[in-house]
């Protein structure tokens, strides 16, 4: 007689149709097809983890650019004086304060300017 492993694989398939559930057509009733929508989801879901990352930080920095250069800096070189203000303060948090407390934002930028100020000009090196 052969064995077929039934109540695990029963259960494999329940599960995988239940993580279908909200698909249409037979992408949500049939396991063939279900399975690999399900794969392909994951797929996609496991890439976009990192894609939203991704986006988030480009909006930060969108948004701490145009508050900056009303303010006559240039993004990159708010970040530089940032480091040189030892300021820990992310990116997210910075946007955040740039488009809600302008006051808070501005102080961080006379520092950041002070720092610049107060930063040595780098030597080149001799090639």
């Amino acid at each position: 007689m052969r064995v077929t492993n039934s109540p695990a694989s029963r259960k494999r398939r329940k599960r995988m149709l239940t993580a279908a559930k909200g698909f249409r057509l037979k992408r949500s009733k049939l396991y063939r097809y279900a399975s690999d929508a399900v794969d392909h989801g994951r797929q996609y879901a496991y890439r976009d983890r990192k894609t939203k990352k991704r986006n988030y930080r480009y909006l930060w920095q969108i948004r701490i650019n145009a508050a900056v250069r009303d303010l006559g800096l240039t993004y990159s070189r708010f970040m530089e004086g940032v480091k040189a203000a030892k300021i820990e303060i992310d990116r997210k948090v910075l946007a955040d304060l740039a488009a809600t407390d302008a006051v808070a934002f501005g102080e961080i930028v006379n520092l950041v300017k002070a720092a610049l100020k107060n930063k040595p000009a780098a030597t080149l090196a001799k090639a």
